[in-house]
């Protein structure tokens, strides 16, 4: 029976890491291993740790410390990861519905020589359960680096041991070392996956790659980077398009929300 690492990077999140460590202890596969890695929070992210830790009999696992961000915290949780599978939970998100792990095992266990699965995940406004966009990853391939589209992040799955080849997360990467990574894995080391059709995980709009148009243009930069380094011939133009994309993966509460800023409705 595989075990799965799941990695919760956080800081500063008390007001939303409950809600992702319910969801972990509310999947129906329990075979799995939980590491949190803090970065020296000081909101009470520590002490809700704690209070929760004993509900995990001995499956979690958390450090706190200074680190150089959030993909820093990522490699210092594959680090400490035990299972056979691994992968990554935000601390702003959660698993949509209660059978992620067991179709991710299932998935493993079905073909031994699979490298990597991969599914979709959806983004919601806060605490509101309106979806405001849909992120499916079906039609991507590995020709889709090209123009900026990747696997939705959060939903991909790995063996251990192809992440620990894969020498983890680029810190030279500010904000798209997740974007350089999967570029590495498929199109470098030619990994074997799999895409599941369904809704892995759900994320509260934001992030750190989301935020502003120069962290936008940080990430096509980034993009194009990632690429050339992989052996990936595109353009920030062409990588650019991927905007267009997302355009239609956003949902008419996205919509709804948008005219209300635009217009000052309260």
């Amino acid at each position: 029976m595989l075990k799965i690492s799941i990695i919760t990077p956080t800081f500063n999140s008390v007001a939303t890491l409950l809600s992702t460590m319910k969801s972990l202890l509310g999947q129906s596969y329990q075979n799995f291993d939980y590491i949190i890695v803090d970065g020296g929070s000081t909101d009470g992210t520590q002490d809700l740790i704690q209070t929760w830790e004993p509900r995990f009999a001995n499956r979690l696992r958390w450090i706190s410390e200074p680190d150089k961000g959030i993909y820093d915290g990522m490699n210092k949780g594959m680090k400490l990861a035990q299972g056979d599978i691994v992968g990554i939970l935000n601390s702003d998100d959660y698993f949509t519905s209660d059978d992620v792990l067991a179709r991710v095992a299932e998935a493993f266990e079905a073909d031994p020589t699979l490298d990597v699965v991969y599914g979709d995940v959806h983004f919601v406004k806060g605490n509101s359960s309106d979806i405001v966009r849909y992120y499916s990853s079906e039609r991507f391939t590995s020709d889709s680096f090209k123009n900026g589209f990747m696997p939705a992040h959060p939903s991909v799955y790995v063996r251990k041991e192809v992440f620990d080849r894969s020498g983890g997360y680029n810190l030279d990467y500010k904000i798209a070392a997740d974007f350089e990574w999967l570029v590495r894995l498929f199109c470098k080391m030619k990994v074997k996956a799999r895409y599941l059709n369904m809704d892995f995980v759900t994320m509260r709009v934001g992030g750190t790659s989301g935020k502003n148009i120069h962290s936008r243009l940080v990430i096509l930069k980034e993009d194009v980077r990632a690429c050339q380094e992989n052996g990936v011939s595109t353009s920030v133009l062409r990588v650019a398009t991927k905007y267009l994309f997302k355009l239609k993966e956003l949902r008419p509460a996205y919509w709804k929300g948008f005219w209300a800023r635009a217009f000052m409705i309260r």
